[in-house]
């Protein structure tokens, strides 16, 4: 039985996935920062460990909780939007700290922890990024600190491509989604957009590390 886990599992693309893999036969650890969420997990089928990315006591707590697993897939999932001014409106330092907290500090204090995991079953780091952190689709600057954050985060997996050899890391895009962030007249229901995605990482290979795709499999410019 192969083994993941899902960073940010309460709610919306975190949520599916749980429920998509336990459907197809897995084993799946979930996070979620609140106990109803937990409980919820826990209900559902997976093994559901409390966690806040944005708060690096709960990070210190995850590796000995998931003492001597080996897994096949680590999504990182969680994030938050922000404020969603652009360019001509200066960000707060608090709106500012929590999105890069949540968005960037969180992953880059988790994968030292979670990475040696996933290369011991030679496995797959999957990052839910956004087309709206690429510098090369750019087009206007509406919710610019998520913009900024997530391409930060972007440079985190492509930086830890290189010290990770044995698994693949890979940033994906799941398109403009029907969650909370996305909004309800978002084009693609979550459903759709995370069965898209598994495909995708279904089908990634070693020499896709360090690499950027959408969920329809198209590879797009950091």
């Amino acid at each position: 039985m192969p083994t993941a886990l899902v960073i940010g599992a309460s709610r919306g693309i975190g949520r599916e996935f749980v429920r998509q893999l336990l459907r197809d036969g897995w084993k799946v650890w979930a996070t979620a920062r609140d106990d109803a969420s937990l409980a919820e997990l826990q209900s559902a089928g997976a093994q559901a460990l409390k966690l806040d990315v944005a708060q690096t006591d709960s990070i210190a707590t995850l590796g000995w909780q998931l003492d001597g697993e080996k897994l096949d897939l680590a999504l990182f999932v969680a994030g938050v939007y922000g404020p969603g001014h652009g360019a001509e409106t200066a960000p707060t330092s608090a709106a500012f700290d929590q999105v890069m907290h949540a968005n960037v500090l969180g992953a880059m204090q988790l994968i030292p922890t979670v990475a040696p995991m996933v290369e011991a079953a030679r496995g797959k780091c999957v990052f839910i990024s956004s087309i709206m952190g690429s510098i090369g689709s750019a087009t206007a600057s509406i919710g610019w600190v998520y913009r900024v954050s997530k391409a930060a985060l972007d440079m985190v997996v492509k930086s830890a491509s290189f010290d990770y050899r044995h698994a693949t890391f890979v940033a994906l895009h799941p398109g403009w989604v029907q969650t909370g962030i996305g909004g309800p007249n978002a084009p693609v229901p979550v459903e759709q957009s995370v069965e898209d995605m598994l495909d995708v990482i279904g089908k990634l290979q070693p020499g896709d590390s360090g690499s950027f795709y959408s969920h329809d499999g198209t590879r797009l410019p950091w």
